[in-house]
């Protein structure tokens, strides 16, 4: 199974699976290391109980043995039989193997390996039937497992032991037979002084002497019956923790379905109730425990929360009705500042018709040669002011134009660098009064541009006329004039970037924002605020006027400035611009025309005159 696939079937599932998966996985992990290692106990008990039963029954076996042969031979101890003998040490004897049986009570078969020496054993008797049964023969022949300490001889001599015996040196297999298993126990069987004297006496082996190899001596016990016995318990033991792990998890599922999971289900219900609006829902959770704690936390929540929707709904009230005031304040204010770009764009429009009456009356006046000088200084003030009026009659009148989408733009090819230079020598005369340097830099190369040519001599002029108007005497003016994306000279470029520099009275940080709006000059302009008391004169609308026109013709405008170091103004706009139309201003007009109250509209008599 993949990361994924695990992660899906144990972690992202629900809480009653998880718990019966994850406890199942821990308690069959548990119950299989505790029952495996229990039987690899018992038969480690099973093996140790063979291995130690092993050197009873070589001595049992050993014993049987001379019995044997003095129960059939009486003439090899004299003609007497066992059971007749009064020694005390035969009397022993009998004892002891007597006792061992009783003690043992297992079925086993006894083999002696005698030595294959052809002066002991010439005929060759009881030789060993496996390879490794020659290997412990000649081993413990040799004396590999250990020789016999003294202390134990003289121990085995004084209790009339038949043999010495080395108690550390066996050997053990486990093979099958006939399809059964059979343990061997092998032990080597050494003489001791008892062992000597009785065969002297008894005339064979002779040659014999004390701690001399006598036999190794094969115990076999057939174990299919314990094999039986420990796979039935073993099976039993398996079924057991088969059992203990299924009534586990059926006691496991009755306590997380119950106990866990089924208040965790009444919760969720109640979300979903009062999600699906029936707020009268409730936990109801009486367990006593953690559970009941978190239902009483819930229902804490939820008339929190209801009581904070209620708030909630009253403040949407409230605040319905102030949107509903806000949209009929909304119109109000977009009919008064229709009617009010109408009324500039129709006062204006009146205010022209008498002024270039006044204009022209004033330049007929100049005119006259019998006029003195003082008189001619009326006239040159006339025109002056007249020529300044109408100046801020035009940008009032431009600018109601465009709020209204009445501005129209006319797009033609034509040479950006003369229109630009033209437009410097009819300022240089004013800033040459001022004696202020106006400088001028074009970069070379710049194909044709289609702009309104109009409207940038415009943007422009206003910006040059800020520049002289608040730049003190003996100050320089840059205008820098370049494109961006030209790839080479006379290639087509993609904008035109104007830049118009001075060494001004600059604009404080806090003026920069709102510096671009209508009747708005900085605060260098007007000290304390008051437009009433400004140093320089003007209406406040020529940097409006630019913002205004370099939207319309798709550009921008910003603004870097220093208070008391300067200002540069940098116009981009587009070097090539379609003929559009203001979609916004079409629609401004849709809306007002709309929003129009059922009410007489301003009117005024346009003089056929303009």
């Amino acid at each position: 199974m993949s990361y994924k696939g695990f992660k899906r079937v144990l972690g992202e599932t629900s809480l009653e699976r998880k718990c019966r998966w994850w406890f199942g996985i821990s308690l069959g992990v548990l119950l299989f290391l505790s029952f495996y290692w229990y039987g690899q106990r018992m038969r480690e008990v099973v093996y140790d109980s063979d291995r130690k039963t092993g050197p009873e029954l070589v001595r049992t076996a050993w014993l049987e043995s001379h019995f044997t042969v003095f129960w059939e031979a009486p003439e090899a101890s004299g003609g007497d039989t066992p059971v007749d003998l009064e020694d005390a040490d035969w009397r022993r004897f009998l004892d002891k193997l007597l006792g061992s049986s009783r003690e043992l009570g297992r079925a086993f078969e006894s083999y002696a390996i005698l030595p294959q020496d052809p002066v002991k054993n010439p005929q060759g008797k009881s030789p060993p039937q496996h390879p490794y049964e020659w290997e412990y023969l000649n081993r413990w022949a040799e004396r590999e497992g250990g020789d016999t300490p003294a202390a134990v001889d003289e121990a085995l001599d004084a209790e009339g032991g038949l043999y010495a015996e080395q108690p550390k040196s066996f050997a053990e297999q486990i093979v099958e037979v006939d399809g059964k298993q059979v343990y061997r126990f092998y032990q080597p069987v050494y003489a001791g002084a008892n062992c000597v004297n009785c065969h002297n006496v008894m005339g064979n082996l002779k040659s014999l002497q004390q701690d001399d190899l006598m036999a190794v001596v094969r115990v076999e016990i057939d174990q299919q019956d314990t094999r039986t016995e420990l796979a039935r318990s073993e099976a039993l033991m398996w079924a057991v923790a088969a059992v203990i792990g299924f009534l586990s998890m059926f006691l496991l599922y009755f306590i997380v379905r119950y106990v866990i999971v089924k208040p965790v289900q009444h919760l969720r219900d109640v979300a979903n109730a009062v999600r699906e609006g029936d707020i009268a829902q409730r936990a109801e959770i009486h367990t006593g425990d953690e559970f009941e704690e978190l239902a009483a936390a819930f229902n804490r929540m939820l008339r929190r929360l209801l009581r904070q929707q209620d708030a909630l709904q009253e403040v949407n009230g409230e605040l319905d009705g102030k949107i509903d005031q806000l949209a009929q304040a909304n119109m109000r204010l977009f009919e008064m500042n229709r009617l009010k770009s109408d009324f500039l764009a129709t006062m204006s429009h009146e205010l022209r018709t008498p002024l270039n009456s006044i204009l022209g009356f004033s330049d007929v006046l100049s005119t006259i040669e019998s006029l003195d000088d003082k008189q001619r200084r009326y006239v040159g003030n006339i025109q002056r002011s007249g020529k300044m009026l109408l100046e801020m009659i035009n940008d009032i009148l431009d600018l109601a134009k465009m709020e209204s989408g009445k501005m129209d733009v006319r797009p033609v090819e034509f040479r950006v660098d003369h229109v630009v230079g033209a437009q410097c020598d009819l300022a240089r005369p004013l800033s040459e009064r001022k004696n202020i340097d106006l400088e001028l830099t074009i970069q070379a190369g710049l194909p044709p541009m289609r702009q309104d040519q109009a409207k940038l001599q415009q943007v422009l002029n206003n910006l040059l006329s800020n520049a002289i108007k608040f730049t003190p005497e003996g100050g320089r003016i840059m205008v820098r004039v370049g494109c961006e994306g030209l790839a080479e000279p006379g290639g087509v470029a993609e904008s035109l970037v104007l830049e118009v520099e001075d060494t001004g009275i600059g604009i404080g940080e806090e003026d920069q924002v709102v510096v671009f709006e209508k009747f708005r000059q900085g605060a260098s302009a007007a000290p304390r605020g008051d437009a009433m008391t400004r140093e320089h004169s003007g209406t406040g609308l020529g940097l409006s006027i630019v913002r205004e026109i370099c939207r319309l013709l798709g550009g921008e405008v910003s603004l870097r400035s220093v208070s008391g170091k300067g200002s540069t103004f940098t116009v981009v706009l587009p070097w090539r611009l379609e003929r559009t139309t203001n979609l916004d201003a079409e629609l401004e007009k849709g809306v007002a025309e709309l929003t129009r109250p059922n009410s007489p509209a301003l009117s005024a008599t346009t003089s056929p005159a303009n």
